[in-house]
């Protein structure tokens, strides 16, 4: 005999199914359609406007790969007047903030315009990628400098000696295998790589000096790793003026001749229907998180 109820159990659970992809459906259409409004009528595609391009450096720099070809894109389009960066980062990996910095420079000498606009933060590697360009907005509270280097090893001997493990290590210079885990640091070794870390900062306070027009004694005195609310940072001429992203654009488009609002044209990068429907950059968020564990390496980076 059949069984009304199981019988409309089963129906609820169907119903249900294609309720949830329906609802699935429903949010990526909406968030497709809405990607395809913004660049069709938000970037103004067709109202004829000369063009700004925004460039968005946001959250750890650990890969400068994407943003360095929106740039270089931008540094020989025509049609793009001006570049805007936008920044709001706490910096990130030595090398890629040095790549994206290197790729600023190229657009200044090409002679193309290009203002930095500070979110809520732009400091160390964020702020290395800033003092490379023409002018610096920031808002009175955006946090920025933390001019320095750092370097994390992790040192888990005594946990190894206590579960028994003894790592056995064959190397063919003495340094090979600095911060290892396995073992404490010599002194000799700590001095090495206090070298190595005042080296990268020393590179770090001649692309302050150089960028912010200051004598080194002065951009070395601003250097030793402390943050500044962007108002204390005009104060010490690391920033030219208070103003948001909007003031940015308007001033930069005054500045190129530009008549009433540019175009704004801004490449938004695709993101993964994880990072949709958390709003967050997932991927970002385990690195940041993972940090301490992974493979030591040199940052611009300030850590809280």
């Amino acid at each position: 005999m059949d069984n009304p109820a199981k019988d409309s159990g089963k129906k609820e659970r169907r119903s249900f199914s294609r309720g949830f992809w329906w609802f699935l459906f429903i949010l990526l259409a909406l968030f497709a359609g809405s990607s395809l409004l913004g660049r069709f009528l938000g970037d103004g595609e067709f109202n004829g406007r000369e063009k700004i391009a925004l460039v968005e450096v946001t959250g750890v720099i650990m890969d400068s790969g994407d943003i360095v070809r929106q740039l270089s894109n931008y540094r020989r389009d025509a049609e793009i007047k001006a570049i805007v960066l936008r920044v709001d980062s706490p910096g990130g990996g030595v090398a890629p903030s040095q790549e994206i910095y290197e790729e600023v420079l190229r657009i200044r000498a090409d002679k193309k315009p290009i203002y930095t606009s500070m979110g809520s933060m732009a400091a160390s590697g964020g702020y290395y990628i800033a003092c490379a360009t023409d002018r610096i907005y920031a808002n009175p509270g955006t946090l920025t400098g933390s001019i320095g280097v750092i370097m994390a090893f992790t040192n888990a001997s005594e946990l190894i000696g206590k579960i028994g493990i003894k790592p056995e290590v064959i190397k063919s210079g003495k340094y090979k295998d600095i911060g290892s885990p396995t073992r404490p640091m010599t002194k000799t070794e700590r001095r090495y790589m206090q070298k190595v870390s005042d080296d990268v900062h020393n590179q770090f306070i001649t692309a302050v000096a150089e960028g912010r027009g200051l004598d080194m004694k002065t951009a070395r005195s601003l250097a030793d790793g402390r943050v500044f609310t962007g108002k204390q940072a005009q104060g010490y001429k690391l920033v030219d003026d208070m103003g948001g992203l909007e003031e940015t654009i308007q001033q930069l488009a005054k500045a190129v001749g530009i008549q009433g609002r540019p175009r704004v044209v801004v490449e938004r990068p695709e993101k993964s229907l994880l990072e949709i429907l958390l709003g967050a950059n997932v991927s970002e968020s385990l690195e940041t998180s993972l940090w301490p564990t992974q493979l030591p390496r040199l940052l611009y980076l300030w850590l809280p």
